[in-house]
């Protein structure tokens, strides 16, 4: 079910994706910008729409008490920094683990930067620090990360 405290556009667009690709409009999605800035949205939505981006990761502890994690088969619409709907993904797995055990596939299939792991660690340790401190707590590679892969299902992919 649609969150009441959705913009009119997001529901506008939650109910054009569901009448063109036959989705039950009463399923439950939510809708979010990646990262933590307009321009970090902007570019990190550019990589799902035109690039490679096909995972994300997040901490546990960044999910709300009342805020359930992503599941197999969910649907998001990814919003751009300026907070406008621009896609919808759907959830293909989602794996929680140490943020130490995140592999090379993963890094790659984020598609940031150069795909490698380094740089996924570098970026994402500079990120979750900041998330962290934010909340009064220091990043531990310890910490439990939710691991999750998307397919991008509309607008549908034009490479």
């Amino acid at each position: 079910m649609a969150d009441p405290a959705y913009s009119e556009d997001v529901r506008r667009f939650w109910s054009s994706f569901c009448a063109e690709n036959g989705v039950e409009p009463d399923l439950p999605y939510d809708a979010f910008a990646f990262g933590d800035s307009a321009e970090m949205a902007d570019e990190l939505l550019a990589v799902v729409l035109h690039g490679p981006k096909r995972a994300t990761a997040g901490l546990l502890a960044d999910y709300g008490e009342d805020e359930s994690l992503p599941e197999v088969g969910f649907h998001s619409i990814v919003l751009g920094g300026d907070g406008r709907p621009a896609c919808v993904i759907r959830t293909t797995e989602v794996r929680v683990l140490a943020f130490r055990d995140v592999d090379e596939a993963f890094a790659w299939d984020e598609g940031e930067g150069d795909r490698s792991l380094a740089y996924w660690l570098d970026a994402h340790v500079g990120f979750f620090t900041r998330m962290c401190a934010a909340r009064g707590e220091t990043f531990s590679e310890e910490m439990p990360t939710v691991f999750e892969r998307f397919a991008l299902v509309w607008p549908r992919e034009s490479r």
